[in-house]
């Protein structure tokens, strides 16, 4: 069992950055792969991107691919988002999650989700 806790969302202009952090639970947390998916008003949970279990690898969605950067630290069990040049369109809550597949976009290949941050990007 894995729990995830999310924390850094908030309010930014566009053009700002914020850090998005992801503390987990439990021992095992190095034998997931980790991934961030987000969520606006009235759309479906969408990949954002995702790191590999040591953190060597990093795959991401095409609109994010540049601007974001996704890293780990095992010894402290946590997951950052790190998230630039933010565009309005990037406003949605989001979503850690820990998986046993590397890369994987689809929401049913993760296991054991957060409860979500909502980073709203003011024009």
């Amino acid at each position: 069992q894995v729990q995830l806790v999310e924390s850094g969302g908030g309010l930014v202009q566009a053009g700002g950055s914020l850090r998005l952090s992801c503390a987990a639970s439990g021992r095992t947390f190095s034998s997931y792969a980790m991934g961030w998916f987000r969520q606006a008003p009235g759309k479906e949970r969408e990949f954002v991107g995702t790191i590999s279990w040591s953190g060597g690898r990093t795959y991401y969605a095409d609109s994010v691919k540049g601007r974001f950067t996704i890293s780990r630290d095992n010894a402290k069990n946590t997951v950052y988002l790190q998230m630039n040049s933010l565009k309005p369109e990037d406003t949605a809550v989001y979503y850690c999650a820990a998986g046993r597949d590397f890369p994987k976009a689809a929401t049913a290949r993760y296991d054991y989700w957060g409860q979500g941050t909502q980073v709203t990007v003011s024009s």
